[in-house]
C-alpha cells in the first residue's frame, strides 16, 4: 500500500493496534538538527520524513538490496553528512509478530544508511536477529546497533583503521532496545525486560527453519574484529537500562526494583541531567532527575 493510499478516515486519532499495519506504527524518530526534517522509521511503512513546515510524510525508502523492508525499526542521523542510519528487523516478520522473529531464529535483520543526496540505500550489516535500536557515536566514527534477539549491542565502524569492520560492543542480560546518546558522548541501552515468555521461549531454539537461519553478514571487504572489549555484562535481570561509555564500559545502571512500574522500557533519552523513560507497549513516560 502507498503511504498517500493510507485512509484518514479510518486511521487519525486511532490507537486501534490492530489497524496499525494499514495505518502504520512510527517506531524511530529523528530530526536532522541541520534542515529540521524530520526522519521516520514506520515499521510499516518504511523510511519517511516531514519536512520542517509539516504535512504528509514522504517515503524515502522501502527496500534494500530487492528486498522489502518487513519490519523497519530504528533511525539516527550523522549531522555532517546528513546520511540516514536505520534498521529493518526481520525481512520476514512485521511488527505485529515481533514474537515469532524472537522465537524463530529468524536472521535477516539489516542495518543500513540512505543518502538523501543520491537516494539510495547501502546494506552495511545482515543477518542481524531481530536489528533494533542505533545511535552513531559523538564523532561519527562509528555506529551501535541492538541485536534485540541476541542480548547484545554490536558496534560497526564507519571511519578510522577499522572501517566496514564490526565486533561485539556489549553482551547483555536481556533484550536490548532502543539506544539513545547523551551530549558527552555516552550510550543509553534501554533493556526490554517485561518479556519473560519470550525469554523461556528463545532458550528453547523452536522453529528451526532453514530460512531463518545463517551468519552475521556485511557489505563487501568488511570483517568481524575479535572484540577485546569488555562483551560480558555482569548485571541483574533486573536492570531496565544501562549507560555505557564508547569503550563499553559500564557508567551507570537503571534498576526496575523488581516492580511492574518500569516493566518493558524501550527508551531512555538524557536531556539535561533529566532521563525520559519510555516504552513501545506500555502507556506511560516517566522522567526522573540523574
Amino acid at each position: 500500500m502507498d503511504i498517500h493510499e493510507r485512509r484518514r478516515d479510518l486511521c487519525d486519532g486511532s490507537n486501534e493496534p490492530g489497524m496499525e499495519y494499514m495505518c502504520g506504527r512510527p517506531l524511530g524518530l529523528q530530526f536532522n538538527k541541520q534542515t529540521c526534517d524530520l526522519y521516520i522509521a514506520d515499521a510499516y511503512y518504511g523510511l519517511l520524513k516531514v519536512t520542517r513546515n509539516g504535512g504528509v510524510a514522504t517515503r524515502l525508502a522501502s527496500s534494500a538490496d530487492n528486498l522489502p523492508f518487513k519490519f523497519t525499526n530504528a533511525v539516527d542521523i550523522d549531522p555532517c553528512t546528513d546520511s540516514v542510519y536505520f534498521t529493518d528487523s526481520s525481512i520476514f516478520f512485521p511488527r505485529w509478530a515481533f514474537a515469532l522473529a524472537v522465537i524463530s531464529g529468524d536472521k535477516s535483520g539489516r542495518l543500513m544508511k540512505y543518502d538523501p543526496r543520491s537516494q539510495r540505500v547501502t546494506v552495511l550489516l545482515s543477518g542481524l536477529r531481530v536489528a533494533n535500536g542505533v545511535a552513531l557515536s559523538r564523532n561519527n566514527n562509528f555506529i551501535l546497533v541492538a541485536e534485540t534477539a541476541k542480548n547484545r549491542v554490536m558496534r560497526y565502524w564507519l571511519e578510522g583503521p577499522n572501517a566496514r569492520k564490526y565486533e561485539v560492543f556489549a553482551e547483555l542480560p536481556t533484550f536490548p532496545d532502543n539506544i539513545k546518546r547523551n551530549d558527552k558522548g555516552e550510550f543509553w541501552v534501554a533493556l526490554n525486560n517485561g518479556r519473560g515468555t519470550l525469554d523461556r521461549v528463545h532458550r528453547h531454539g523452536i522453529f528451526n527453519d532453514d530460512r531463518y537461519r545463517g551468519s552475521l553478514q556485511s557489505s563487501s571487504n568488511t570483517t568481524c574484529l575479535k572484540s577485546e572489549l569488555r562483551s560480558s555484562t555482569p548485571v541483574s535481570k533486573d536492570a531496565v537500562a544501562i549507560k555505557f561509555n564508547e569503550e563499553a564500559e559500564i557508567l551507570e545502571v537503571l534498576s526496575g526494583e523488581g516492580g511492574r512500574a518500569l516493566e518493558s522500557v524501550s527508551e531512555v533519552e538524557e536531556y539535561q541531567g533529566t532521563l525520559w523513560i519510555g516504552s513501545v507497549v506500555m502507556p506511560y513516560v516517566i522522567f526522573a532527575k540523574t
